[in-house]
């Protein structure tokens, strides 16, 4: 990987491939290899650019305040590109709108698989991961916090552990328990999203939300379909939350055309 570093820490990226610049920003519970099945066929048409956030995988934890619309921004700077196709998932999908919002002249397309929503009124479900994570960690258990992590965001609430494809699990595990270490510096010290309404987001944007994750989730992507102008909702039916995990070869069928707009 490639180092970026800075006064706050330092960013750890790739890039792969020729063509216009697609960027892929990763699920808070992952790093950038949850896009590793979908990479060497996006980098056939494109130049292809994975990162990981500040605090996840090899990038180092946060050292002060920052923001991570900044440390894309500042990342498409170092590697010189001005305008870019966009593609986010969970986390990384609200990380590409607060960008797309700050920045919309450096945002050619945008791409958002199970983004969330800031201030959605969670089900009694999510409220219930939430405190059994926050119990977990307060007391110390790391292991149990990465466990209810994997039941809530991989297995999902419509299919048994027998379900899951195999090798998920240990593909989630490392990056979810980095994620976890470091949460409380990222609580520490980050900044709040961009204010903004996605009602002005003008370049052409796809939602994906997986048929098999968290309902709240396939409501918000309704909802970010419904309220971004000329957005295309597609739905993933063998997928839970993590689509490009679970589902490559299909995200590949309707983002490669996609992004090749």
């Amino acid at each position: 990987m490639h180092v970026l570093a800075d006064d706050l820490g330092h960013l750890s990226y790739t890039v792969a491939g020729e063509g216009p610049p697609v960027v892929l920003v990763h699920a808070g519970i992952a790093d950038h290899h949850m896009w590793d099945a979908v990479v060497p066929t996006l980098a056939e048409r494109h130049t292809v650019i994975t990162y990981d956030l500040r605090g996840f995988g090899q990038s180092a934890p946060p050292n002060g305040p920052f923001s991570e619309t900044d440390d894309l921004r500042r990342l498409l700077d170092h590697i010189g590109h001005e305008r870019v196709r966009l593609v986010g998932a969970s986390w990384g999908g609200r990380v590409a709108v607060d960008f797309t919002l700050t920045h919309p002249g450096r945002v050619h397309s945008l791409a958002l698989f199970a983004p969330p929503w800031p201030g959605y009124d969670w089900s009694a479900e999510m409220v219930a991961y939430d405190t059994a994570e926050t119990e977990a960690l307060a007391a110390g258990e790391l292991d149990a916090a990465v466990r209810v992590n994997l039941d809530m965001w991989l297995r999902g609430p419509a299919r048994g552990w027998d379900e899951v494809a195999p090798g998920l699990v240990d593909a989630v595990r490392g990056p979810l328990r980095t994620s976890l270490v470091n949460q409380p510096a990222l609580e520490a010290h980050g900044q709040d999203g961009a204010d903004g309404d996605v009602a002005t987001i003008a370049v052409p944007t796809l939602v994906g939300i997986g048929g098999l994750d968290v309902a709240d989730f396939q409501d918000i992507g309704r909802r970010y379909a419904t309220r971004i102008p000329g957005a295309t909702l597609v739905e993933f039916a063998t997928a839970g939350h993590l689509i490009p995990l679970e589902a490559p070869t299909e995200l590949l069928a309707a983002l490669g055309p996609f992004l090749a707009r």
